[in-house]
């Protein structure tokens, strides 16, 4: 039976990366029927809105989607359309690779870096509870809080002063810290490392790491350890190595995972999926380039990983499989890359975009 997936074009170099990626994906065999949906600034300028009540419902239905990369469209209202579709959907985890392949230029080739980096989508300073500054809510919250019988206060004025509220739950940590845990289990990793700024902040993550150490007492088999995000960064540039999954709260995930990328050469390797209780969607980590748009020049590697990823969460595990090894040998053989995978980026040898996709899908039916 065909499996029902969202296909989300986005905008920029968006549709022919989902066009390289859908491409892929059929090349394992693994039948799919498609639900091509649009969302990004060219559907805005038509519609009004970068994300068409067809696309959310076509996700809803299908609880499964291959999102391409999306522009936010600037001065619109929207924070951000990945955001909105993570919190419309109830998407509360983020989890994002950071896997060296050879022949991608890396500094810390020689480390087989092979790092996981699951981070909560819903809570924390993302959670969007902000006050401008020369509001009266704003001055009113300033007002409160230093009211309160504590000794900290806010000592600058309201007409001067913006406030994000950090919001951290314990059910929300519960379930991102778990699903760290179920991953590692599911996927033969030895130790989930929490990060955390427990030492500051300590009724917001000092309740994070107090709530992730109970979680990890259920999972005696994997190891547990945590880290200061402050130290964890200087960790993963000095012995990346020593790492496994690591867990995080939203705005250290978001922080984390480029500094993932970067150690393993880039966002344009680098794949994410996000998934709740309802359904899940898969999308590269970079954006969508849009000066490069109907170019065939960007890398399609990480929305193709994606594809990779979005095969594991089906259970197609053998499919999955091959096409992260067929990804594997075409850019380990080094032919037919784009111009980023290329140890010059000016050789004339590299391909396009489609090209590059063809060659990955030649190895999977060769």
């Amino acid at each position: 039976m065909a499996y029902e997936v969202t296909l989300i074009t986005g905008d920029g170099t968006g549709p022919e990366l989902a066009e390289a990626a859908r491409k892929c994906v059929d090349a394992t065999g693994v039948e799919i029927n498609w639900d091509v949906q649009e969302a990004g600034v060219d559907v805005m300028e038509r519609v009004g809105t970068p994300i068409p009540d067809s696309t959310i419902e076509s996700v809803r239905r299908t609880k499964c989607a291959l999102k391409a990369p999306i522009t936010t469209p600037v001065g619109t209202g929207f924070r951000s359309i990945n955001v909105y579709l993570r919190q419309e959907l109830g998407l509360f985890a983020c989890i994002r690779p950071c896997k060296w392949y050879p022949g991608v230029r890396s500094y810390f080739s020689e480390l087989g870096v092979d790092i996981v980096i699951v981070r909560e989508n819903t809570e924390d300073l993302y959670a969007g509870v902000e006050f401008e500054k020369g509001k009266p809510e704003t001055a009113q919250l300033i007002e409160f809080i230093n009211g309160l019988p504590s000794d900290r206060k806010i000592k600058t004025g309201a007409e001067e002063t913006g406030v994000s509220i950090k919001p951290i739950s314990v059910s929300g940590t519960e379930r991102i810290v778990r699903c760290a845990f179920d991953y590692a289990q599911k996927n033969g990793r030895k130790k989930v490392t929490a990060v955390h700024k427990a030492n500051i902040m300590k009724y917001s993550d000092g309740l994070y790491l107090a709530t992730a150490t109970e979680v990890a007492k259920d999972y005696p088999d994997i190891e547990f350890e945590e880290r200061i995000v402050d130290n964890m960064c200087m960790q993963l540039v000095q012995k990346p190595e020593l790492y496994d999954v690591i867990v995080l709260p939203n705005l250290y995930g978001d922080i984390l995972s480029d500094l993932g990328a970067g150690i393993v050469g880039g966002l344009g390797v680098a794949p994410g999926a996000n998934i709740g209780p309802e359904g899940a969607v898969f999308e590269a980590t970079h954006g969508s380039a849009p000066k490069y748009k109907g170019q065939n020049k960007v890398n399609p590697t990480a929305l193709i990983l994606s594809g990779m990823l979005m095969l594991q969460h089906m259970g197609e595990m053998d499919a999955a499989k091959r096409l992260e090894q067929a990804v594997a040998d075409v850019i380990a053989e080094g032919k037919d890359v784009t111009y980023d995978l290329k140890p010059n980026r000016d050789d004339p040898t590299a391909v396009g975009t489609q090209e590059m996709a063809d060659a990955i899908c030649a190895k999977l039916k060769g």
